[in-house]
């Protein structure tokens, strides 16, 4: 499943709307007379839609995750028109503000954390169950943007494994509507004639620094508000007046459609290896801006506003909100991605709980004369008290073991059997250090392994080789970085510079006599002729530096997380199998005939599938010790087994 993450990310929200006002028409000013917008709940369902059929592996949206860019421009619209306006009319409080603001996302948002931490108690195993409670507090402390922007790594467990995940983006949502009121009180106090050069400047300061950060492999871009306040700023604009009414009726279906191929071009042609957001976010943002701008009555906006788009914009708050925890659960449960009837019940699964939520938690508490002001602050008050306090028992508990049987406990700690140095050693080069040194302390290194992070654990096994002979190893790994020269595959453009820094410093290092080479080979970059090209011309390039060169060949990669199919299967682990080899070819399509020429140049090969599969089904288990620590990473035991017998 593609990562919520920025590198992994999915990237998805449902923006939450104001209740009961309506919004101003475009052009109009945002003192101008209320009208509802039945096209901006079309356009929800335009956001929400890809959103969800993109995390349930639907093909086709390969950038469904746009969605969460179109929200932020509904929502900015939406909620900057109705605090103008009551600051132009004399009659806003910043306490209603809030009001509105608890009635809308906490009852929801409170119903769906309460129903996470419980399934996660039931299913998730210990490892994967720590971090739940820990998002659960941030999310409902609206902090979990910055939750998951630290928490990531090998360690945090993926995307998969993450059933709050999705609530970044209403953290950034809420974390932007701290401060934006505040900041139109205090222009329409001081400074009332600039308050459109003020926000649009913001907006230009927002989006520069999206676009200067998108190189940036932290997630800084991607998770936090000083970056994505662009998205809802454009929103802002367009409640405030900037751009003047098109009269034209023809113009404005030109912009309306514009903004439709806008939208569509993003989430039929973006993928998760799109640099987002940056430059490319501007395209959907744009195209969100331009329906809200022209929509209303064109033939695109009738077509937005018409009853089955309306209707799923009602319950696409709802919609957000559920549908990742579904899919995240379903496939936790059955250790494989969502596929086939799997998809379609998790889809209807997803529809039904937001309909429920919409229906039975979102309207009752959105109507002020079933519930009172003071009665949804008493109550907003008790539910965040109440899922802290739960949250923090959860944390208090830790891995909670007893739940589980201990041989299925003693599996699924094969998550945790990677290099005892991968946080010391690991990406050393993003962190702008010297690659680093295993093996025999005080010996000079006369070995380097050179890869991605499938190279981690390989290097903790040679070290242990060259520590019993007492030599030495230089190790560089770095995430999504294959040994490469000129790599152009990766997301972050520092790999190639990390890459030829590196081979300028074996060229200077004529004691450093033996090269490996390991990287993620199956993952179909490498089916690609090109990728074979540079690699090939990478291993000519050291061979012509005076370097051995060995290569660790491709890595069977699983379809199921190895320790937690294993734990799951706990007493019966000898039934389960991994990935017949039959089925890597068309991953690796390509390098036997490739390994077969590099063998006759005197390049010295490892091929893992020799020891992992040598008669079809790969193995997955060996000694009871699992050979992955997630679906295609070794774990030291896997690496361990590789390089048995192996010369160092």
């Amino acid at each position: 499943m593609q990562s919520l993450y920025p590198p992994a990310t999915q990237r998805s929200r449902a923006a939450p709307r104001p209740s009961g006002r309506g919004v101003a028409v475009p052009g109009a000013g945002a003192g101008a007379h209320a009208a509802y917008r039945p096209d901006i709940d079309g356009l929800r369902a335009i956001a929400i839609l890809p959103v969800l059929l993109f995390h349930a592996h639907v093909p086709g949206l390969s950038g469904g995750y746009v969605g969460v860019d179109i929200f932020f421009v509904i929502s900015g619209f939406l909620i900057t028109g109705l605090i103008a306006r009551e600051l132009d009319e004399g009659r806003f409080s910043i306490i209603r503000f809030y009001e509105r603001r608890a009635r809308r996302i906490l009852p929801a948002l409170s119903a769906m954390l309460a129903v996470v931490l419980a399934a996660a108690a039931f299913l998730y195993l210990p490892g994967d169950f720590e971090g739940v409670p820990r998002s659960a507090l941030a999310a409902i402390l609206f902090l979990s943007n910055l939750w998951f922007f630290t928490d990531t790594g090998y360690f945090a467990g993926g995307a998969d494994s993450k059933p709050l995940l999705h609530t970044w983006s209403l953290a950034v949502e809420e974390q932007f509507y701290i401060a934006f009121p505040l900041l139109l009180m205090l222009i329409a106090r001081f400074a009332p004639g600039a308050r459109k050069p003020l926000i649009a400047g913001a907006a230009a300061g927002s989006l520069a620094l999206c676009i200067a950060m998108r190189d940036d492999a932290s997630g800084f871009a991607f998770y936090l508000p000083a970056t994505r306040a662009w998205e809802l700023l454009a929103g802002a604009m367009l409640a405030l007046g900037l751009f003047p009414a098109i009269a034209a009726g023809w113009r404005r279906e030109a912009v309306a459609a514009a903004g439709i191929v806008a939208i569509a071009t993003a989430i039929l042609m973006f993928t998760p290896d799109t640099p987002f957001p940056g430059i490319a976010a501007l395209l959907p943002v744009a195209g969100a801006a331009m329906l809200i701008y022209a929509a209303p009555g064109t033939l695109v906006g009738r077509a937005l506003g018409g009853g089955p788009p309306r209707a799923i914009g009602l319950i696409s708050y709802s919609l957000y909100l559920w549908h990742w925890p579904v899919i995240v659960f379903a496939e936790y449960a059955t250790d494989a991605p969502l596929a086939g009837g799997r998809t379609v019940a998790a889809i209807a699964a997803s529809l039904a709980l937001a309909v429920l939520s919409w229906r039975y938690v979102e309207r009752p508490f959105r109507n002020p004369a079933r519930v009172p002001a003071r009665r949804i602050f008493t109550l907003s008050a008790l539910a965040m008290g109440g899922l802290s306090l739960a949250s923090l028992a959860m944390i208090a508990a830790g891995p909670w073991s007893g739940r589980f049987s201990p041989r299925a406990l003693e599996l699924a700690a094969g998550r945790s059997d990677i290099s005892p140095e991968r946080g010391r050693c690991h990406d050393t080069a993003m962190r702008g250090q010297a690659p680093c040194l295993l093996g025999t302390e005080g010996a000079a290194p006369d070995t380097l392994l050179w890869g991605d992070s499938h190279g981690v654990e390989l290097a903790h096994i040679l070290s242990l080789g060259a520590r019993a002979q007492g030599r030495a190893l230089l190790q560089q790994t770095t995430s999504s970085c294959p040994p490469v020269l000129d790599w152009r595959g990766a997301r972050d453009a520092r790999c190639a510079r990390a890459n030829a820094d590196l081979f300028a410093m074996l060229r200077a290092r004529p004691e450093i006599k033996r090269v490996y080479l390991a990287a993620f080979w199956a993952s179909g970059a490498f089916a690609d002729r090109a990728a074979l090209a540079r690699l090939d011309r990478t291993i000519a390039a050291l061979a012509k530096a005076g370097k051995q060169v060995v290569v660790i060949g491709p890595v069977p990669p699983q379809p199921f997380d190895v320790p937690r199919r294993l734990a799951h299967a706990a007493g019966r682990e000898s039934a389960i199998t991994g990935r017949d080899r039959a089925t890597m070819r068309p991953m690796i399509a390509g390098w036997d005939a490739l390994m077969a020429r590099w063998q006759a140049r005197g390049v010295r090969l490892i091929d893992p599938r020799a020891r992992l599969c040598p008669n079809g089904p790969c193995a997955i288990i060996a000694d009871g010790q699992p050979l992955y620590f997630d679906s295609h990473h070794l774990s030291v035991a896997g690496a361990r087994l590789v390089l048995r017998g192996q010369p160092y």
